[in-house]
């Protein structure tokens, strides 16, 4: 029995690769240093936990089918949430939409916008379901290259004309994944807004680390442009705000026609968030921040140890301004090689897992991407090995050293 055509035409998935590299590194009884994929170490906060367990055991009625679309409680806290943060209006009928995860979200919007042979206008590189989705709903990909010395921002003005007049969807993320790119002020967006209404093209913002930032840096959402309603919806996520990973819980915001339409292709494919869940969401927004400023501040304090212990032996990495991971070029001695094989020889000798560049796309290459989500004092073990790999160099064969 054949699979269908466009699961064929999907890459290896990247978590997929990665998990697989570290199941050889365990079958070895190596110590494995996990900052391959953005899974939060840290626990959800209690008081999270512990509404869903009183939600669950006092509420029997939760226990039902909930609301596809999300319940009104949670649309509602959902629209005073972005009001407090970006001074931003929803109307909770009808401009909120609650996602099992934007994943999921993510996912469906092109199912419920694509049809076969349709475009969509892809950062390359980029979090992969922006691709992928893509691919499973049966449109095309046009890479659009972001490039560090453009600071991953795409050039709008080189998209053929042609192009972007057959194009439907556009794919944005900032915070950006995996690069950890930022736009400091609404400028660029404002750029996009015009661009979509130039070309009638539906843009899609990813803003899953909106809350993840660093040294007094604020991201703006795309809501917050004149015209953005207009054209397009902006994604979230509880996973990495909240520690709340495993939950499947998040939200899109944004045009109430484009909701509709991904409303009602969910009621045909899910029954929505389980209704204890959405209630401990409902908590999670509308209490104390703490403890989303307790997980940046110990982000950080990884991201400093570990950053500027990478530098002093000589892998030169920034710091970022947002979200829980190092985009580093891959080391001076072994940039001969492919992202994927220093990945697999990093984890082979050293039994560190990092995510290869080129599991986000083809600009991806050259670059790995590695996840701050193991102890802090895992970091100086990881820096001693790392030191110790770095001064190995890469394997040499027949002479010289391994190409890519």
């Amino acid at each position: 029995m054949r699979c269908a055509e466009k699961l064929n035409k999907l890459p290896p998935y990247l978590f997929g690769v990665i998990n697989a590299l570290k199941q050889e590194a365990y079958a070895k009884k190596l110590d494995v240093i996990d900052l391959g994929m953005g899974n939060p170490d840290m626990a959800t906060p209690s008081h999270i936990v512990k509404r869903l367990c009183e939600t669950i055991k006092n509420h029997p009625r939760t226990h039902r089918y909930p609301q596809a679309k999300g319940m009104p409680k949670f649309r509602k806290t959902v629209a005073d949430w972005y009001w407090k943060k970006f001074k931003v209006k929803l109307d909770p009928e009808s401009e909120v939409l609650a996602l099992i995860g934007s994943k999921e979200g993510i996912g469906h919007m092109c199912m419920a916008y694509l049809n076969p042979g349709d475009l969509a206008l892809v950062p390359n590189p980029a979090y992969p379901i922006h691709r992928n989705g893509v691919i499973l709903a049966g449109g095309g990909v046009y890479d659009i290259p972001i490039l560090p010395e453009k600071n991953y921002l795409p050039e709008l003005e080189k998209i053929p004309s042609k192009v972007a007049k057959q194009a439907k969807l556009m794919f944005l993320s900032y915070p950006n994944n995996p690069t950890t790119a930022v736009v400091e002020d609404i400028s660029f967006f404002k750029e996009v807004v015009a661009f979509a209404k130039k070309y009638d093209i539906i843009v899609c913002h990813d803003f899953a680390y909106s809350e993840i930032t660093f040294d007094g840096f604020k991201p703006p959402s795309f809501l917050q442009t004149p015209g953005a309603k207009d054209v397009g919806l902006e994604f979230h996520s509880f996973s990495k705000t909240y520690n709340m990973a495993g939950w499947r819980l998040g939200f899109c915001a944004g045009n109430r026609e484009l909701l509709r339409s991904l409303e009602r292709l969910k009621s045909y494919l899910d029954f929505g968030v389980f209704t204890a869940i959405q209630l401990a969401g409902v908590l999670a927004l509308s209490a104390s921040q703490k403890c989303v400023q307790d997980s940046v501040v110990e982000y950080k304090r990884r991201r400093d140890k570990f950053v500027d212990g990478l530098n002093r032996i000589g892998w030169k990495v920034e710091k970022p301004k947002a979200t829980m991971y190092l985009w580093a070029k891959l080391p001076e001695k072994f940039e001969g090689m492919s992202s994927l094989q220093f990945a697999k020889l990093l984890i082979e000798r050293t039994g560190i897992a990092v995510a290869p560049g080129i599991g986000f796309g083809s600009y991806g290459e050259g670059f790995v991407r590695m996840a701050l989500v193991t102890h802090y004092n895992r970091f100086h073990d990881a820096l001693l090995r790392l030191k110790k790999f770095l001064k190995e160099g890469p394997p040499r064969t027949g002479g010289g050293r391994m190409k890519g």
